[in-house]
């Protein structure tokens, strides 16, 4: 390592957010960025720790010590290529990961993990300030043609590396810009929407075939998909969302999560979207259903569109601030989360179960919720039992319903192609990434189910080795 003792001299420092009363009044981005020499720093505690459990924890495999190593010494074309090398974006993956490295680097069992996620975020700046980073398309074509359903992280992965072993690769998106979930499931203020066309745009250099607003099953047949080409990759995601089954649930100002965020991306983007059809947190009590991720990007999109009050409930119990005894390092601490979004004035309760929506002329205008209590019984398996006389009502305008998505939407291109599912309704796919209809792949949440970006990248990586051996 560059400085071996790096770590005993210099303390962990976070970048760190642009300032609240700043940042609630537009969608910038609001992590700040800490200076070159400061970062360098920062990349020097990582420590010659024998075995790099970053590495393991890393779903996409990044080799982590070499890339920090890297940046210590000013080689930023070494720290860009070896990043690459297992990541075909980590500019995004840097600004939106949860960081599992971060959480079983080895110094994480004093708190004090290397800031791995945003080192990365500003190795891939860097690179690109000095104009490292280049369109390298194939210098020879396979001749063969594959079809890749849907351009979330999965497909774009999965894309990226089949032109790169020379085949032609042509994304269908049902949406009117590519990115899939990096698009319009997360709001610009976590992920702007430009470090995606700047990656985009090298895509296409490359010779990778972009076709958007096309609806694979409705605009173009499973017959025609599997007649133009030799493989078909499905990478469309787990868009069914799981609803909320209640009294008023029918009741105006109850919405998905997903259809909140996706409409206030393209008001950002600068797309129209009709008065009546807007959804528009301004003025109103929200209540988020959900206290995962999503959840939180409702909390800090009401927030900039002047909700009066922002209150977010999860069923599940409040985590804990600190591991528990049963949940060491190096593994995923199922700790207390707090988002620049709910620092940023949000109301947050656990335990609590929606037992009814109460609404006035059709509009919904508050939740009665209860108290709930987890036990587990003779099997191990969790119970969850409501807890009589602590129902109370929250104010409720506007219902954002965030408690994840359960499967794919199969009606449709699935249900066409006649693919098998697996018992949690997802594609059934082999070790190769193959489902049960000859030439077609899956990857990603449609396979494995809804799960994080850097899952979906690997997922990608796989299904594209899998293609091009299949290919060959």
């Amino acid at each position: 390592m560059g400085d071996p003792r790096g770590f005993m001299k210099v303390a962990r420092k976070e970048s760190g957010y642009r300032p609240l009363n700043e940042r609630i009044y537009d969608y910038g981005e609001v992590e700040q960025t800490l200076n070159e020499e400061d970062r360098r720093l920062q990349a020097s505690r990582c420590m010659d720790c024998g075995v790099p459990f970053c590495h393991w924890g890393c779903p996409v495999g990044s080799k982590i010590p070499e890339w920090q190593d890297a940046i210590y010494h000013k080689n930023y074309a070494a720290a860009y290529d070896i990043l690459h090398s297992t990541n075909s974006f980590p500019e995004m993956t840097g600004r939106v990961c949860p960081a599992p490295c971060e959480k079983s680097c080895v110094l994480a069992i004093h708190n004090e993990s290397v800031t791995i996620r945003e080192n990365e975020s500003s190795t891939v700046e860097k690179a690109f300030d000095l104009g490292l980073i280049k369109a390298n398309p194939p210098q020879t074509r396979t001749g063969k043609k594959v079809a890749i359903i849907g351009s979330g992280p999965a497909g774009l992965s999965a894309a990226d590396l089949l032109n790169r072993a020379g085949h032609e690769v042509t994304v269908f998106e049902k949406n009117d810009a590519i990115g899939g979930l990096l698009r319009y499931g997360i709001p610009d203020f976590k992920l702007n929407k430009g470090i995606i066309d700047r990656r985009l745009s090298i895509f296409e250099e490359e010779g990778i075939i972009f076709k958007t607003n096309v609806y694979v099953g409705k605009d173009i047949s499973q017959k025609e998909l599997l007649n133009d080409y030799d493989a078909v990759l499905l990478a469309m995601g787990a868009e069914q969302p799981r609803d909320l089954v209640t009294e008023g649930r029918e009741l105006n100002g109850v919405h998905f999560a997903m259809d909140f965020l996706t409409q206030q991306n393209k008001v950002v983007a600068g797309k129209k979207v009709s008065t009546k059809a807007r959804l528009s947190a301004e003025g109103k009590h929200v209540l988020v259903i959900g206290g995962g991720d999503t959840g939180s990007d409702c909390v800090g999109t009401s927030i900039r569109q002047k909700a009066a009050s922002v209150t977010q409930i999860e069923i599940m119990p409040k985590p804990s601030e600190t591991r528990a005894e049963n949940n060491p390092w190096p593994y995923w601490p199922t700790t207390l989360r707090t988002s620049s979004s709910h620092l940023e004035g949000c109301d947050r309760k656990w335990a609590l179960s929606t037992k009814r929506l109460i609404g006035e002329n059709e509009q919904v205008k508050e939740a009665e919720v209860i108290e709930v209590a987890w036990d587990k019984d003779k099997d191990g398996r969790w119970l969850m039992s409501e807890i009589p006389g602590t129902e109370q009502i929250l104010k409720a305008d506007l219902v954002l319903l965030s408690m994840g998505f359960t499967q794919p939407v199969h009606k449709g291109l699935l249900e066409d192609l006649g693919v098998e599912y697996d018992n949690r309704g997802n594609v059934k796919v082999n070790q190769k990434k193959q489902s049960s209809v000859d030439k077609v792949f899956a990857a990603g949440d449609v396979e494995r189910g809804a799960s994080l970006v850097v899952h979906a990248i690997q997922c990608g990586k796989e299904a594209a080795a899998a293609i091009d051996e299949f290919l060959s």
